[in-house]
C-alpha cells in the first residue's frame, strides 16, 4: 500500500461531515483534497458554506475555510479526478444515496459511506474492523456487478450497534450467544443536533427513534454473517430484540444488554475475553486503532458518558457492572462514543484496513 491518499468528503456541512474533517486534519495517511455538499453550498467557501452550522468543539482548520465546495452530484467527474477515495455522509433519500454512491464507484471511486443505504446491498460489506474484517473480500464480486476494476462501496454499521455487538462478538465463537435484549439510550448527536438546536431535548426523554430499533436488531445478522456465493448472508443467530431511547446527552450511546448463551461462561471467562480480544485493526496497528478496544471497569457506577466516551480518543468500548439475572444468563452495560467510533472515526478506521489490505490503491 502507499502511505499517502488524496480524499474527498461528500456531505461536509453536516455533522458527519464536521467529524470525518476533524479527524483527517492531522492523519497520517489521508489528505482532504476535495470537499462536496449540496448544490446550494456549491461554490462557497467551505467556511461561507458552513456558516453556523459548525458545531465540533474545535475550530474549522484553517487550511479547510477557504476551500471549494463543490456539488456532490452534479460535479461528480471533476470530484473524482481529485482524490483516491471518498468519504460520503449525506443527508438524501436512500434510494437517491444508493444512486449516488454507485456513480461513485461507477466513476472508479471507492466510497466508505456513513450512510445506510446500502449496507443491506448483498455484495457491499458492511464492517466493523475488528468484528469482521474478511467481509471486505466480497470487494471483488461488487466490482463484477458494477463494471469496475477499481470502484466499490463498503459501508460501517449504524451507531447504536457499536456500544453492545462489540461486546458480544467475542464471546459468541467460544460460547454461542443465543438471545440478546439490548436497550440503548442514545444522544442528540446521533440525530444530527446539538441542545442549541433542539432545545425540546434538554430535561427530556424520547421513547422512539425512528428506524433504529429495527437496524439494531437486523444489522448485527450482517456482521455475524458470512460470503457465500458472491453475497453476504445475513447470519440466523443470535435472536435480539431492541429498544431505542433518545436522551438529553451531547455525545455517547450506552447500551443495556440483556443475553443468553448456549453454553454459558462464568464471569470472569467473559471478562478475560473481552481484556485479551483483538482485531484485524489492531494486527495492523492501524492510526486510528484503540490499542486496548474491549474495555472492562469493575466499578459498580461505570461506565458513566462524561468520563468514558473519549477513551482511546473515542474509538474504544467500554464495559461494565456484569451480573447474573433472573431471566437472563447475564446483564452488563457498554458505551461508544456515536460519532467517533459510531459514525466517522469508524468510517475513517474503515478506509484505513481497506487501504492496508490493497482495496484501495
Amino acid at each position: 500500500m502507499k502511505r499517502q491518499y488524496n480524499v474527498g468528503v461528500v456531505g461536509a456541512t453536516g455533522m458527519v461531515g464536521q467529524r470525518f474533517i476533524t479527524l483527517l486534519e492531522n492523519h497520517p495517511w489521508f489528505n482532504i483534497a476535495c470537499l462536496s455538499a449540496s448544490s446550494r453550498s456549491a461554490g462557497k467557501s467551505y467556511e461561507n458554506a458552513v456558516g453556523k452550522k459548525w458545531c465540533m468543539d474545535t475550530d474549522i482548520p484553517e487550511k479547510i475555510k477557504n476551500m471549494r465546495v463543490y456539488d456532490a452530484s452534479n460535479d461528480i467527474d471533476k470530484i473524482t479526478s481529485m482524490v483516491d477515495f471518498v468519504f460520503c455522509a449525506v443527508d438524501m433519500k436512500k434510494d437517491e444515496i444508493k444512486k449516488l454512491e454507485e456513480e461513485y464507484a461507477k466513476h472508479e471511486c471507492p466510497v466508505i459511506s456513513n450512510n445506510s443505504a446500502n449496507r443491506f446491498t448483498p455484495d457491499v460489506p458492511m464492517v466493523v474492523p475488528e468484528l469482521n474484517a474478511e467481509h471486505i473480500h466480497i470487494i471483488p464480486e461488487q466490482r463484477k456487478r458494477l463494471g469496475t476494476k477499481r470502484g466499490f462501496i463498503a459501508v460501517k454499521s449504524n451507531c447504536s450497534l457499536q456500544s453492545y455487538v462489540p461486546a458480544l462478538f467475542p464471546l459468541h465463537k467460544k460460547f454461542g450467544v443465543k438471545d440478546v435484549l439490548v436497550c440503548t439510550y442514545q444522544a442528540i448527536s446521533g440525530a444530527g443536533k446539538t441542545f442549541e438546536t433542539w432545545p425540546e431535548m434538554i430535561d427530556n426523554v424520547i421513547p422512539y427513534i425512528g428506524g433504529e430499533e429495527e437496524k439494531s436488531e437486523k444489522e448485527p445478522l450482517k456482521l455475524w454473517g458470512k460470503i457465500e456465493n458472491g453475497e453476504i448472508k445475513l447470519a440466523d443467530r443470535p435472536n435480539f430484540t431492541a429498544q431505542c431511547i433518545r436522551v438529553p446527552v451531547s455525545n455517547g450511546h450506552l447500551g443495556a444488554v440483556f443475553v443468553n448463551f448456549e453454553n454459558k461462561p462464568s464471569k470472569e471467562e467473559m471478562i478475560d475475553i473481552w481484556k485479551s480480544f483483538k482485531g484485524r485493526a489492531q494486527e495492523f496497528e492501524l492510526p486510528s486503532a484503540p490499542k486496548q478496544f474491549l474495555n472492562y471497569f469493575n466499578e459498580d457506577d461505570r461506565p458513566q458518558i462524561k468520563s468514558e466516551r473519549m477513551l482511546e480518543n473515542g474509538m474504544a468500548i467500554s464495559i461494565g457492572r456484569l451480573r447474573e439475572d433472573t431471566q437472563y444468563q447475564y446483564k452488563f452495560v457498554c458505551l461508544s462514543h456515536n460519532t467517533l467510533r459510531g459514525a466517522a472515526g469508524g468510517g475513517v478506521l474503515l478506509a484505513e484496513l481497506l487501504c492496508a489490505e490493497g482495496y484501495i490503491d
